[in-house]
Formats: structure tokens, C-alpha cells, sequence
């Protein structure tokens, strides 16, 4: 059918909507029982953002508006599907996922980040996947430890 017997603008409009799914990571899907609850809080919010969506009359508009909480439903929902909940840590004698981890770089800073999965990451706000080299060269390793991250060492001073 041609174009100027549809309500949308142009046969572009309509792929301009379709967006590329969200990339998913192949490492395993590990999350804190807080991940998962803000995982699921996503969900619904983009499932409201949809829903919000839904409701403008404009068909182009509509589809502009709903192609981000769709992508986003997609990805929230396989990473709910192939979500593993880890317990927090029962010892802080060696780092594990979960660990919140104080350590100084030959530098001088001492930095604090708790390992948590890669969905919740967030180094601003005190956290780093524990996929990250410097949470990979951590793990296993004890208070007092010096290991490699990148081309600089960094010692280990507190397990929480």
C-alpha cells in the first residue's frame, strides 16, 4: 500500500520507531537481592511508560513514544528471566559478590565500591560489576593483599 494511503508520514517514520534490542551481556546474570528488585522496578516503569504511550492519539507520535519502554520491556524481562539472586557474603574474610571493598591505588586514593551485577553497577554511586577489572583482580583475595587492575596495583584495606 502506499504510503499516501496510511496515516503515518512516511514509509521512514516507521522504521525510525523500531529501535535495536539493547546488547545482553554473555557473562552470567548475577544480581543482589536489591538488583533484582530494581530490575523489577524498571519493568514497571517501563511497562507504565508504554502504557502512557498507548494512550496518544497521533500514530506517529505513538510508536516515537513507545519505542524506548519497548526495547526496555525486551531486555527487562530476559535479564528478570536469567536473573541469579547471590546472598550477600557470609564472611568478610576474602572479597566475593556482594563484598562492599575499601582499597588504596599507588596513587593515594582510597576508594570504597560494594561488587554488585552489571545491571546495578554504578561507580558514582558506590558500585562496580563484578565483570570489572578491578572487581575480577579483587575477588578471592583477603585485607592486605596487593593485586594488579590495569597497569597499576591497588592494596586491598577493608572486606565489608
Amino acid at each position: 500500500m502506499s504510503v499516501a494511503f496510511t496515516k503515518e508520514e512516511s514509509a521512514e517514520t516507521a522504521s525510525e520507531t523500531l529501535l535495536p534490542d539493547r546488547p545482553i551481556s554473555p557473562h552470567p546474570n548475577l544480581v543482589t537481592e536489591s538488583g533484582l528488585q530494581a530490575l523489577e522496578l524498571q519493568l514497571r516503569q517501563a511497562r507504565e511508560a508504554y502504557e502512557a504511550a498507548q494512550q496518544i492519539e497521533d500514530v506517529n507520535e505513538r510508536r516515537r513514544q513507545s519505542a524506548v519502554p519497548v526495547r526496555d520491556v525486551r531486555y527487562l524481562v530476559e535479564r528478570l528471566r536469567t536473573a541469579q539472586v547471590i546472598a550477600n557474603p557470609s564472611s568478610s574474610d576474602t572479597v566475593a559478590f556482594g563484598s562492599t571493598v575499601t582499597f588504596s591505588r599507588a596513587d593515594g586514593r582510597v576508594q570504597t565500591y560494594r561488587i554488585v551485577g552489571e545491571d546495578e553497577a554504578d561507580p558514582k554511586a558506590g558500585s562496580i560489576s563484578f565483570v570489572s577489572p578491578v572487581a575480577k583482580s579483587m575477588i578471592g583475595k583477603a585485607v592486605g593483599d596487593v593485586v594488579g587492575s590495569g597497569n597499576q596495583e591497588i592494596e586491598i584495606l577493608s572486606i565489608a
